[in-house]
């Protein structure tokens, strides 16, 4: 548990703005507000009866705030990790989601929560993105959860060869390849078959698509290798990240995917637990 001064600037984002949104985040501006801090609106709130004064650009945002308050699902802390947090801005998540893993602040508990956290009371928890670099060119193109290259239709294999710091590893076909994180081993990556790895570790997780193999499994390395994956399909296909922000590929473009040297700080209430998470997120059988 960390204790250190109150934030004195918090930032407010959505990606999806609508009444429940603004509902808390005007909980979140008033509860704030009496304890003294000031709170400032990212231009995602722009078309809003949101006052001038309290609206700033993102870069605004990252220079003056202690704090951003992420509000939504795990998908507007996907987009807030990239944008902000990639920045070294801790943010905190509340959850209006359906699943939450990241996101772990509930409605009803909002107002203790905020509170506690203000005076210092939390859990700081450092995660690494992903950055991938498309034919080597020094673009960021970052990631929390995963990077994920796909033929972008149904039912269409792509095929690839995959090398780990440039040794060959295999040539396949599949529907596709995710290059997962820690993070994001309880997403997309969970879903096509690959293991639930502990957010602490540093490693990352590969996980082949629906592959055209009996014998293809997922494969754990550490996360400072360096992923090259060439395409061979001469149809194309795509390059996901965080299921947001979508790239295309070219025949024979290579793709390598390394850990970026920005890393996330998330912010928790006291008490909050990974297995717990996976146990309410995820239907575990629990203590009783």
């Amino acid at each position: 548990m960390v204790k250190k001064k109150k934030f004195q600037t918090v930032a407010l984002f959505s990606s999806k703005i609508n009444e429940n949104t603004m509902k808390i985040a005007s909980q979140i501006d008033e509860v704030l507000n009496s304890m003294g801090i000031e709170v400032l609106f990212t231009d995602s709130f722009s078309s809003q009866r949101i006052k001038k004064n309290k609206l700033y650009s993102n870069k605004y945002i990252i220079k003056k705030s202690d704090l951003l308050i992420a509000i939504g699902g795990d998908g507007t802390l996907l987009s807030s990790a990239r944008i902000f947090g990639s920045n070294d801005l801790p943010i905190l998540g509340v959850n209006l989601g359906n699943i939450g893993f990241l996101t772990d602040i509930n409605p009803e508990n909002l107002t203790s929560s905020l509170i506690d956290i203000i005076n210092g009371n939390f859990i700081k928890d450092e995660r690494f993105l992903l950055n991938a670099l498309v034919n080597n060119q020094q673009k960021n193109n970052i990631a929390l959860n995963e990077v994920v290259i796909h033929s972008g239709l149904v039912a269409q294999l792509i095929e690839y060869e995959l090398f780990i710091d440039n040794e060959f590893v295999y040539r396949q076909k599949s529907d596709g390849l995710i290059i997962s994180s820690p993070t994001g081993s309880t997403a997309y990556s969970m879903s096509a078959g690959g293991p639930i790895i502990h957010p602490s570790l540093n490693s990352i997780n590969i996980v082949p698509m629906s592959p055209h193999s009996l014998n293809t499994r997922s494969l754990v390395i550490e996360s400072t290798r360096r992923i090259s994956i060439r395409l061979l399909s001469k149809k194309g296909a795509k390059l996901s990240l965080d299921s947001h922000n979508i790239l295309p590929l070219k025949h024979e473009d290579e793709v390598t995917v390394l850990q970026d040297d920005s890393r996330l700080n998330l912010i928790h209430p006291v008490g909050h637990n990974f297995y717990d998470a996976c146990r309410n997120k995820l239907n575990w059988s629990s203590v009783t």
